[in-house]
């Protein structure tokens, strides 16, 4: 009986050999398709209306001592505070505030100057430029700025991105086109642009006497641009 097994003990050992061998031999590799792939980008504009108004008002004084520049200029922003929140339309916010030394020419202090000031914002220009033209009897106007609201912005933004969309698939169809391939795009990147910067103005404040006036204010429009760039890739 026992010598009926031997020939299956003699085998099993290459078979185990064999089945090492086929194991260890690397599958073969699928073939790679090779791919053109093309970057581009495209761009589209629309306007959107400066219906928002952002100005910062200053109260500046100089003096002999920090604690008596506190009370002057602290009673100007008060005062201009007062002033400003009669309006309802227009929103109010503290700004910076500084207290720096004024140095001789032998580098001696000789006084200090305070600078404190406010922010307004507001869509109503008309009531804004009255305000201005009120708080100018006693404080300057260090900047102002129009742009467009959030909403406002936002909507001009969606409908450039449309538009730069559009304009990216018109570009990429003429590629694929004059290569006589079709295509699929690949990947998009999207950014936008157009805020407008702030303009300084550093207007000095007016003779208390004087009239208040109206601070000239004009709307205009801010361009907002879209640019889309991706790339496609062409189909075999």
């Amino acid at each position: 009986m026992l010598t009926s097994f031997r020939p299956l003990l003699r085998v099993a050992p290459l078979l185990a050999v064999l089945l090492a061998v086929l194991l260890a031999t690397p599958t073969a590799a699928a073939p790679t398709i090779s791919t053109t792939t093309i970057d581009l980008s495209a761009e589209a504009t629309q306007p959107a209306v400066n219906d928002l108004a952002r100005a910062t008002v200053f109260a500046e004084a100089t003096g002999a001592t920090p604690g008596e520049l506190a009370k002057r200029v602290n009673s100007l922003v008060t005062d201009a505070l007062k002033t400003a929140k009669a309006y309802r339309s227009i929103k109010i916010q503290s700004g910076a505030t500084h207290t720096y030394p004024v140095y001789t020419k032998g580098s001696k202090i000789e006084g200090w100057r305070m600078r404190s000031e406010l922010t307004l914002e507001s869509g109503d220009t008309a009531t804004l430029s009255e305000l201005l033209g009120k708080l100018q009897e006693s404080m300057g106007v260090a900047s102002l700025v129009m742009l467009p609201a959030p909403e406002t912005r936002k909507q001009a933004e969606s409908e450039a991105m449309i538009d730069a969309i559009a304009a990216f698939k018109a570009r990429a169809k003429v590629i694929a086109d004059a290569l006589g391939k079709p295509y699929r795009i690949k990947h998009l990147a999207i950014n936008s642009s157009g805020r407008p910067p702030a303009a300084p103005l550093m207007r000095a404040a007016a003779l208390a006497s004087a009239e208040p006036v109206p601070m000239p204010i004009d709307a205009g429009e801010t361009q907002v641009n879209v640019t889309v760039s991706g790339q496609i890739e062409l189909l075999e």
